[in-house]
């Protein structure tokens, strides 16, 4: 059976699915698909968490699950569908059985975007960028609750977006979180309006190139109905939206930390501003809230909230609700979230900036920083960062497998910044939490009054921690202990 044809009010009775992974997205995947009467085989090579669990939920209810080593090796026969978990390269061996056969590749989006009701047309706000993705769809998300919305933060964040779809109480609108990944295999995708952040280097151990890392997020503008919001700052976003094939009327809307233009959001002194969806945007500007009215005045920060705010005024969200939206928002752990202060020196969480760009954001925050980086680099290089903030920095403390990656960019363009190298020691190889108390207890010894001790490490956390919460948590920990 093809099925490509058909929806949520469709029997699936005799389409033979295959989903790849059995993580969130693909237990949500292989539940729904099950729910409809398809035949589904779900595979992933790890039985880690909760899969077991799940597993045996599945199977009751009539699904064929196969987790651990070697259960991905290869695509079972008679197949119509796969759909596959993100992060998974097209090169991996079912998604290249699958492709070689013919056989359909569908992400979770693309197969949400495929279940939608018919007779309830719930828009699709969508938000992808190398960095800055879930605190401007949270942002979003609270913009619109503030308007008496019924909506939720879905896809890479919050809820898996088929879990959303197919809830029988129909939401209003949904704040749609997109990584590259996601985006990589979706295909028709049709959202109200979207935005891409920024694009900068990641990832660069799953795309051969920055053009196909970029290409992916621009898939987001893609069919676009309303406006396409990009950022102003990064030409990359701009062009993007220019070669997208969107619906006709819809929009660029630029978002700037500068005076904004006709047709862009920006700043006005301290003021947010409207002059993209006003009917005087030619003569006036309408306010949307005060940098004050924000958690942070941090200029990536201001960014993201300028993002949220042109989405959800493209979806018709009153001036009024923007700024409730945005003064009742708090970003979640581990970003720019001070854990301590003491002798005038501020000690700053950060953990979520896992690479370059993220984390010169970070630094260009503050004037005088210890920066506390390292861990796994992906393939990205340092030395654009350290041409923009060495400038900033007191000193530099590395941990984590690539830390002679930073070092190495720090001894070129700012030789004159001390470097503590958090190594492994005569015993063997230092522990998550044992590494933080020896780079806090140097920190202390660094930072002068008036400096920010700034956790943001530039890079992936697996190396020496379970994910980047554990290695906020543990330099939080430590700096309590030492303060």
């Amino acid at each position: 059976m093809d099925p490509t044809t058909l929806g949520r009010h469709d029997s699936w009775e005799g389409v033979r699915a295959v989903v790849a992974g059995f993580g969130v997205s693909g237990f949500a995947a292989a539940d729904n698909l099950n729910h409809l009467g398809a035949s589904v085989v779900a595979l992933d090579e790890s039985d880690a968490g909760d899969r077991a669990e799940k597993a045996e939920l599945l199977e009751v209810l009539g699904a064929d699950v196969r987790l651990g080593e070697g259960a991905t090796a290869t695509l079972p026969d008679d197949v119509d569908v796969l759909v596959t978990s993100p992060g998974w390269k097209p090169s991996a061996p079912l998604l290249a059985q699958a492709t070689a056969r013919g056989i359909p590749v569908w992400g979770e989006v693309e197969l949400a975007w495929r279940l939608r009701d018919p007779n309830v047309d719930t828009p699709w706000l969508c938000v992808t960028g190398t960095n800055g993705k879930t605190t401007t769809v949270q942002m979003l998300d609270s913009i619109l609750r503030a308007a008496g919305l019924r909506s939720i933060a879905v896809g890479n964040v919050g809820l898996p977006i088929v879990e959303a779809v197919m809830d029988p109480e129909p939401y209003d609108v949904f704040a749609v979180e997109l990584s590259s990944f996601q985006l990589h295999y979706t295909d028709s995708m049709s959202a109200q309006s979207a935005a891409v952040l920024n694009v900068a280097e990641d990832h660069l151990d799953w795309y051969s190139s920055m053009s196909d890392y970029a290409a992916d997020k621009g898939r987001i503008y893609e069919r676009v109905q309303r406006a396409c919001v990009y950022n102003v700052a990064d030409p990359e976003t701009e062009r993007l939206v220019r070669e997208a094939d969107v619906v006709e009327g819809a929009r660029a809307v630029g978002f700037t930390l500068g005076m904004p233009s006709v047709g862009m959001v920006g700043l006005v002194e301290d003021i947010l501003a409207d002059r993209a969806f006003i009917e005087q945007r030619d003569s006036s500007a309408a306010e949307l809230c005060t940098i004050g009215d924000l958690a942070s005045q941090a200029p990536h920060f201001v960014a993201n909230a300028l993002a949220a705010a042109a989405l959800a005024r493209s979806h018709g969200v009153s001036q009024a609700a923007v700024r409730d939206g945005l003064r009742a928002f708090r970003p979640g752990g581990h970003r720019i979230a001070v854990v301590g202060e003491r002798d005038g020196v501020t000690w700053v969480d950060d953990s979520k900036a896992t690479n370059p760009h993220a984390a010169q954001s970070s630094l260009l925050a503050y004037d005088s920083v210890v920066w506390v980086a390292g861990g796994l680099a992906k393939g990205a290089r340092f030395d654009d960062l350290v041409q923009a903030a060495g400038k900033r920095l007191r000193a530099a403390i590395l941990i984590g497998r690539d830390r002679d990656v930073i070092a190495d960019a720090l001894s070129r363009h700012a030789p004159d910044v001390p470097v503590i190298v958090v190594a492994d020691d005569e015993t063997g190889p230092v522990d998550g939490g044992h590494a933080m108390e020896r780079v806090v207890g140097a920190a202390v010894e660094l930072a002068r009054p008036g400096d920010t001790v700034l956790l943001a490490p530039g890079c992936a956390s697996m190396d020496m921690f379970t994910n980047y919460a554990e290695r906020g948590d543990a330099f939080a920990d430590a700096v309590r202990r030492r303060l």
